[in-house]
């Protein structure tokens, strides 16, 4: 996995800014508490994983935030939607020279180390892997080389991302592994019962 490279995309947790999805129904502090729990859970599914790490920053890099940088390197993501942004971090990952590379955000509380090392493991048979979440988006995309398109013309943030990405491989003749289908963390209705207790819901 020498060549294999995790790609983090993540926003400081700052109050009224993040999960403002969530943030609508339950209130900018729940909605806070939320994502850095979320921001735990991903830490602690990828930190020990054999690959390099970079975790990609909204609004400035934070060097002494919860992310160890022994083990992540950290870089502020690049202006534009949400697709120039993912786009320009994988082509960087591939200009470095790695040769499987995996994004994921930090929405999705039922991502596991498993699941992860499961995606690097089909990139050696497929050209792209896809973890597709419940909402009609995705929680990780995996390549093995830059496909532009799949970041081109998307509707971010809608339940139309994954299946015009599923279009876009099969107009490109590309191979793909489909990951269990998972739910990420938007409103009040995505967490569990012993979630909503914790957080006073």
């Amino acid at each position: 996995m020498g060549k294999s490279k995790l790609l983090l995309f993540v926003r400081n947790p700052e109050l009224g800014k993040v999960k403002t999805r969530l943030a609508a129904s339950v209130g900018p502090e729940v909605a806070l508490e939320v994502y850095i729990h979320l921001l735990q859970h991903t830490k602690q599914v990828t930190q020990d994983l054999p690959v390099d790490k970079v975790v990609y920053y909204t609004g400035g890099i934070n060097n002494n935030d919860m992310w160890p940088n022994t083990k992540y390197e950290k870089r502020e993501q690049m202006s534009g939607d949400l697709g120039q942004r993912m786009q320009s971090a994988f082509a960087e990952a591939f200009l470095e020279g790695y040769t499987s590379v995996v994004i994921i955000g930090s929405d999705c509380l039922q991502l596991t180390p498993e699941i992860i090392s499961k995606a690097y493991q089909e990139l050696e048979t497929h050209d792209v892997v896809i973890g597709p979440a419940l909402d009609g988006g995705y929680y990780l995309l995996g390549m093995n080389c830059l496909y532009p398109q799949l970041f081109q013309n998307k509707q971010w943030s809608t339940e139309h991302v994954f299946p015009d990405t599923i279009q876009d491989l099969q107009q490109l003749h590309l191979s793909c592994c489909l990951l269990p289908r998972l739910s990420d963390v938007d409103h009040a209705e995505d967490l569990d019962e012993e979630l909503l207790r914790d957080f006073g819901l």
